[in-house]
C-alpha cells in the first residue's frame, strides 16, 4: 500500500516533495519512494515531540518566574520563545494554537520589561521597534518555506536553493526574498537563471525568476548611494 502525504507536513517531507520529479534539482530530484517519504515522516514527527517536550518546559519557566526575576533571565525567557515561535512554523501539523500561547507569552514579558523601562523614553522606543520587528518576523514565517530557510540545519542545501526558490508559490517566493540583502539577491538571480536554463522550459519557473530578478531591482533601487 502506497504511503500518504501528510495534510501539513513538516520540513523534511515539505523539501522530500519539492524534489520529485522535479527537472530543476538536476541530479537531485526524486522519484517517488514509499521508503523514503516514511522516513521524511518520522524525522518530522520527532521534530514536533521535541519541540512539544520543550514548549512545555519553556512555558512552565514563564509560570514559575518571580515577580523580581533578573532581567537576565526574563530577556533569556524571550529569546527562547522567540526561536521557538520560528521553530513552530516548521513543524508537521497545524502549528496556530501554539504560536498563539507563545506569542502571548512573549507580548506579557514584553509589558513587563517594558514596566521596567518606564521613565526611559529611548529604552521604550526601541523596545516598540523591537516589537514591530517581531511582528514583521512573524508574518513572513506564516510561509513555511522562511522556516525552512531559516533553519540552523536546514534541508534546504545551497545548491537546492534556486531550485527550492524556482518551484515556490509566488507569495512563499515573495515572503523568502526578505531574508536577502541586494548581494544575495545577485547571487540568487545568477543561480537561478543557470537553474532554469538547464532545466528547459517552464512557465512558472520563469514566472518565479521574473519575480527575482524584480525584487533585485526594487533593492537595489532602496539601496542609498554613497
Amino acid at each position: 500500500m502506497s504511503i500518504g502525504f501528510s495534510e501539513h507536513p513538516g520540513r523534511h517531507e515539505r523539501h522530500y516533495r519539492r524534489r520529485l520529479d522535479n527537472t530543476l534539482f538536476g541530479a537531485r530530484a526524486l522519484a517517488r519512494d514509499d521508503a523514503s517519504l516514511l522516513e521524511m515522516q518520522r524525522r518530522d514527527h520527532e521534530e514536533l515531540l521535541a519541540f512539544i517536550t520543550e514548549l512545555r518546559e519553556t512555558v512552565q519557566q514563564a509560570v514559575d518566574l518571580k515577580p523580581n526575576e533578573g532581567s537576565e533571565v526574563v530577556l533569556a525567557l524571550k529569546e527562547r520563545l522567540d526561536r521557538l515561535y520560528e521553530q513552530s512554523a516548521g513543524l508537521a501539523d497545524q502549528q496556530h494554537d501554539n504560536q498563539t500561547a507563545i506569542a502571548q507569552l512573549i507580548e506579557v514579558i514584553m509589558r513587563n520589561v517594558e514596566r521596567g523601562a518606564a521613565g526611559d523614553a529611548q529604552a521604550i522606543a526601541e523596545l516598540e521597534q523591537e516589537r514591530l520587528a517581531r511582528a514583521a518576523h512573524f508574518a513572513l514565517l506564516r510561509e513555511p518555506l522562511v522556516a525552512d530557510l531559516l533553519h540552523p540545519d536546514s534541508t534546504i542545501r545551497p545548491d537546492d536553493l534556486a531550485a527550492t526558490l524556482l518551484s515556490a508559490s509566488q507569495p512563499a517566493l515573495r515572503a523568502a526574498m526578505e531574508l536577502f540583502d541586494a548581494a544575495q539577491l545577485e547571487q540568487v538571480r545568477a543561480a537561478a537563471g543557470d537553474c532554469l536554463a538547464r532545466a528547459g522550459d517552464s512557465e512558472a519557473a520563469k514566472a518565479r525568476l521574473q519575480q527575482i530578478t524584480e525584487r533585485l531591482h526594487e533593492v537595489r533601487g532602496a539601496v542609498p548611494l554613497n
